[in-house]
């Protein structure tokens, strides 16, 4: 019995030291398996943040508000009742035109058409077979022929001079961050592309006589979707036709410019404060001829950039990059 005794403490004493050098190493280990699970559960939480993120990012943002219908302001973009001159401008060309029109022209006119009326009512009166029964044999007068040669040649050179820089400044090349428009003539509506801001094209139909009174819209000239476009940003509009021939006038901006089938053409201008213009359809083309009108809605640059964005449109140019947020600020190198 003594001796049983004796080997089952020889045998604790032997393994003593083994228990007392293990005891730590199992408690680390015991502390390295737990803290891989809560790593775990931080990597978990990380991971669910990151997944959040782009999600945040993919949910599609709220469609941008179309600004409201604009309204009409009588006497501004539209014929008036009696008007016998042309319609008030709002764009540089057209003040050119209406000065050429008003100042330059019609007084012209108007004085020759006078000094021919008395140059006949005098030679009706001063050489009548009554009072003149021997006619005169006189064939040349040098001094007259020269008046009436120089003068008819000065004139010609006053009226042309600023008739070629009208010329000119109608047909100059767009700027680049013109404001592009494909508008496109067809039996019997329009149809308006804006490639640079990937808004494919939808179409203008006139409005029913009920309805354009409705808006407070001149009946004829009223369409149901106007052609939307900045002012005081030059405008570039590319006109063609798909059918036959059309003409795109509007002409309180002083835009003409035939729609063409087969053929692009180009007409500039800057619309110098927002409103609404109205035009038509100038060139015989068939029997509903009289029912395709134009409006042009002109916005602050502001509201036509919040146009643009409700139609699922981009921005282009300085607008673009105003939008654009600012990039993030590098990291301090250390």
């Amino acid at each position: 019995m003594n001796k049983v005794k004796s080997l089952v403490l020889a045998g604790l004493l032997a393994f003593a030291p083994t228990l007392v050098l293990n005891g730590p190493v199992l408690a680390q280990e015991n502390a390295a398996v737990a803290a891989p699970a809560a790593g775990n559960e931080v990597g978990a939480a990380d991971s669910a943040g990151n997944a959040a993120a782009p999600a945040a990012e993919a949910a599609p943002a709220a469609k941008v508000a179309a600004p409201p219908r604009m309204k009409p302001t009588l006497g501004i973009g539209m014929p008036m009742p009696g008007e016998i001159t042309l319609q008030k401008q709002f764009s540089p060309t057209g003040h050119t035109a209406r000065w050429l029109h008003d100042v330059l022209l019609l007084p012209i006119i108007f004085a020759i058409s006078i000094l021919v009326l008395i140059l006949m009512v005098y030679a009706m009166w001063k050489f009548r077979r009554s009072a003149n029964p021997t006619p005169s044999k006189t064939s040349h007068n040098t001094v007259i022929e020269v008046i009436w040669t120089v003068v008819p040649v000065v004139i010609l050179l006053a009226i042309a001079v600023p008739s070629i820089g009208l010329l000119a400044d109608q047909y100059k090349p767009a700027p680049k961050d013109a404001v592009t428009v494909k508008v496109t003539g067809y039996q019997w509506y329009w149809g308006y592309e804006y490639p640079d801001n990937a808004i494919p094209e939808y179409v203008s139909n006139l409005l029913p006589r009920d309805k354009a009174e409705a808006n407070g819209e001149p009946y004829l000239l009223a369409p149901d979707n106007r052609l939307v476009l900045p002012a005081g940003r030059p405008i570039k509009l590319i006109i063609t036709g798909a059918d036959v021939i059309h003409a795109f006038a509007v002409p309180s901006l002083w835009v003409k410019m035939d729609a063409v089938p087969g053929r692009l053409n180009e007409k500039t201008f800057t619309i110098e404060k927002p409103g609404v213009y109205y035009g038509q359809c100038s060139e015989l083309c068939g029997a509903r001829h009289g029912f395709m009108p134009i409006a042009i809605e002109a916005l602050e640059p502001a509201q036509f950039d919040q146009w643009v964005l409700s139609q699922g449109g981009k921005l282009r140019g300085a607008a673009a990059t105003a939008e654009a947020p600012a990039p993030a600020a590098a990291p301090a190198k250390l």
